[in-house]
């Protein structure tokens, strides 16, 4: 439970502030409705700090503050109370002594002396992730603080934003007043730039991501969608920010195909925001009129960098309407302390996850068969992830701030957020079944009009739902005994991946002894090394360290562990090379492959009985049956085509 907010006075003052109640109904004397004014300062992001100056409208005696410590779509306490440091508050020049709870550690109590009617407040964070030298980017949660105990989106505040000269902000805030935007005009290139926004609360402010960067590029997407779509993209490197015109081509795309699929929009303005770097780091984090999106310096350079990132900006825009608009009702909080709770993250990221592959297909950011070559390795992880015996899909989604960032030894048997992709299966499943039943008169694009689209187009709003709902409005699209298909799928223990989807729409799950070129493309992006899941049952190092072991495969019975590091295979000094003849040299014999390995300090010798060969994972269509899934990714709108002589606009 959060914990209770002391001091009613503060709470009325502020609710009467919002406009939430009237000041007379509290007996109080009318205040005039004064947001917090926020300067969040990045103007040191190079030097790996930010700074905010905070002001309060407060009234004398006690009060307490807060930072955000459950940040929406983090699914997990994540708030950087442990990075934010050099609090002072000052009220009329004054320093007054602050205590931070015993229990709360993300509250500071205050004691406002009488006649003071403005709290000042000056903090740092110290920021080692999303920036670098020429790029950085400002998650609300690093410099935000607010009064406790009141729900968030009855606090009014007004932001303001210094970046260093000549640097571009990419952002769904509205800036206030007129000027150079979105790179901030300054009469002198040495000087600091201060851009101020409209006024909003601090439920819209933390939904409100900021990417700033020397090398910055804002590019419309699909003119003729309304509300407006933009890609705000931060680099390292000149070059990467100003993205090329068939990557453009696609992103519009993806706006439109969105647009028909979702049939409604909950944003006033849509932002993609896009880091590339490889210093400031990898995210994927939604929010309800932008996201956060950070990749490596050259992920967007050409198709087959793009491919394993292909789905993020689809995933995340989808978000939008799923997961920031239709919200689990237990996952929403009205405010950032209180347990956002996951059973549903199976609808939350499951189907978004589904969506978002599906839409990044139709888009043109993978193609049918690249689509197909992901499914197989995503359906085959699962059908091999062992901890099913024992985990079903809900609990991975109850779990999930316990699960995410644990340590990869054993994975496969802890099970990690797995309702992501067990999602995906499952809303395929629901799909094809969906075909199936109506004759492909009907699909899951007709629970989603119903379902996202609720109330038809509005701005960012939270509109909650609960299993019963899905339930419904899955009926509403065909007649089903849907509450017993979730529950056999989503409650119980399932001791294979659900792959009915991937039957269903016309094909089925096969090894090779040979991977998909997707498969080669994903792997050398991520440097993931070489494949010997499906075989002897491990992930490895280029350097031979086993990073983990499948439980029960032929490994683990070989008494090998997480942490062990191969020096030979049959006599040859490790490399995968050697590995791979070592598996082929044993298929269909009687010899074990033997290996020399090294755990902590010791050598010893090891032997694996595996005689199958090489496996990695592919879709191989069934003759006779429906092709649902090339229907499934096939756009629906007509793909903007690029000519040849397209260019970018110059750099800013």
């Amino acid at each position: 439970m959060p914990k209770l907010f002391p001091f009613p006075t503060q709470v009325a003052w502020l609710l009467a502030a919002a406009g939430f109640v009237s000041s007379a109904s509290l007996g109080l004397a009318a205040p005039a409705k004064t947001p917090i004014q926020i300067t969040a300062d990045l103007s040191d992001a190079p030097r790996k700090i930010y700074h905010a100056e905070i002001d309060f409208p407060v009234t004398a005696g006690p009060l307490s503050l807060t930072t955000p410590e459950w940040i929406p779509g983090n699914h997990m306490p994540t708030g950087p109370v442990s990075e934010i440091v050099g609090v002072v508050f000052t009220a009329n020049g004054q320093k007054l002594q602050w205590r931070r709870d015993d229990t709360d550690l993300y509250q500071f109590h205050v004691e406002i002396p009488k006649g003071v009617t403005t709290l000042h407040a000056h903090l740092d964070c110290i920021a080692t992730t999303r920036v670098s030298q020429k790029l950085a980017v400002l998650e609300w949660e690093r410099l935000l603080m607010y009064p406790a105990g009141v729900p968030v989106r009855d606090i009014p505040i007004q932001a303001s934003l210094i970046v260093p000269a000549g640097w571009g902000v990419g952002t769904a805030l509205t800036p206030e007043g007129s000027g150079a935007w979105p790179v901030p005009a300054t009469a002198n290139d040495r000087q600091s730039v201060t851009t101020k926004f409209a006024a909003t609360n601090v439920e819209q402010l933390e939904d409100s991501p900021i990417i700033t960067g020397q090398y910055f590029h804002e590019f419309p997407l699909a003119p003729e969608i309304t509300p407006k779509h933009y890609i705000d993209v931060a680099s390292d490197a000149p070059e990467d920010s100003n993205l090329r015109p068939a990557a453009l081509a696609e992103i519009s795309n993806l706006v439109r195909e969105a647009s028909v699929e979702y049939a409604s929009h909950h944003y006033h303005v849509y932002h993609f925001l896009l880091t590339l770097s490889d210093v400031a780091g990898g995210e994927g984090l939604e929010h309800g009129q932008s996201s956060d999106n950070g990749v490596a310096e050259k992920a967007f350079s050409d198709d087959k960098r793009m491919l394993a990132d292909a789905d993020l900006l689809a995933h995340e825009f989808t978000h939008s309407w799923n997961g920031k608009y239709r919200r689990p009702f237990n996952l929403y909080q009205k405010d950032f302390a209180t347990m956002q709770q996951g059973s549903l993250l199976w609808v939350y990221e499951g189907l978004t996850q589904y969506l978002g592959n599906v839409m990044a297909a139709r888009a043109g950011l993978r193609n049918q068969d690249q689509y197909r070559d992901m499914l197989a390795m995503t359906a085959a992880d699962l059908d091999y992830k062992t901890g099913r015996l024992w985990r079903p899909t809900e609990d991975t989604a109850v779990s999930a701030s316990i699960l995410r960032g644990g340590n990869p030894a054993w994975v496969n048997w802890r099970r990690s957020q797995d309702y992501y992709d067990e999602g995906e299966l499952l809303w395929l499943d629901v799909d094809t079944l969906i075909r199936q039943q109506t004759n492909n008169q009907k699909s899951i694009d007709d629970f989603l009009k119903i379902f996202l689209g609720l109330g038809g187009n509005t701005g960012p709003e939270i509109v909650t739902y609960n299993r019963e709902e899905l339930i419904k409005d899955l009926n509403g699209v065909v007649p089903y005994d849907w509450a017993k298909f979730l529950h056999e799928r989503v409650d119980l223990i399932n001791p294979h991946a659900d792959v009915a989807g991937i039957e269903r729409g016309g094909f089925r799950l096969v090894y090779r002894d040979k991977p998909t070129e997707s498969e080669n493309a994903v792997r050398a992006d991520f440097h993931d090394g070489p494949d010997f899941w499906y075989s002897v049952g491990v992930t490895i190092s280029d350097s031979g360290v086993l990073r983990d072991v499948r439980w029960n495969g032929p490994a683990d019975k070989a008494r090998l562990a997480p942490g062990y590091k191969i020096i030979a295979v049959d006599g040859h000094i490790y490399s995968a090379d050697a590995l791979k003849d070592a598996i082929k040299a044993a298929k269909g014999t009687q010899d074990p492959i033997h290996l020399i390995v090294q755990a902590d300090t010791f050598v010893s010798n090891y032997e694996i009985g595996y005689h199958d060969g090489l496996r990695y994972p592919a879709l191989e269509r069934a003759n006779g049956t429906t092709d649902f899934l090339d229907d499934i990714t096939k756009p629906r709108t007509t793909p903007e085509k690029v000519a040849d002589n397209k260019t970018s606009e110059d750099d800013n």
